[in-house]
């Protein structure tokens, strides 16, 4: 069985690893709110209901990005709680 500060790193080394993966997913939804604008303007005015369809998805993509965020937050601060009961 682990001990105390074993299992106190492992969850320190958990938290940093979903900690960074923050950046990573703040990075890829500002990409996506890029393309988003992108396909928006040069599609502006267009008839074509795809060109909308795939806006609708991007900004879906975005937005699950966004509940991602929250979740990897929470859960780091769940694990910090266990952590500290320790």
């Amino acid at each position: 069985m682990a001990s105390i500060e074993e299992v106190r790193a492992g969850i320190s080394l958990a938290t940093q690893k979903a900690e960074e993966s923050l950046g990573a997913l703040q990075q890829a939804q500002s990409h996506l709110e890029e393309a988003q604008g992108s396909l928006t303007r040069v599609t502006e005015g267009s008839g074509q209901s795809d060109a909308q369809e795939a806006n609708a998805q991007l900004q879906q993509a975005v937005s699950s990005i966004s509940e991602v965020q929250q979740l990897v937050r929470t859960a780091v601060s769940t694990a910090e709680g266990i952590s500290q009961r320790l």
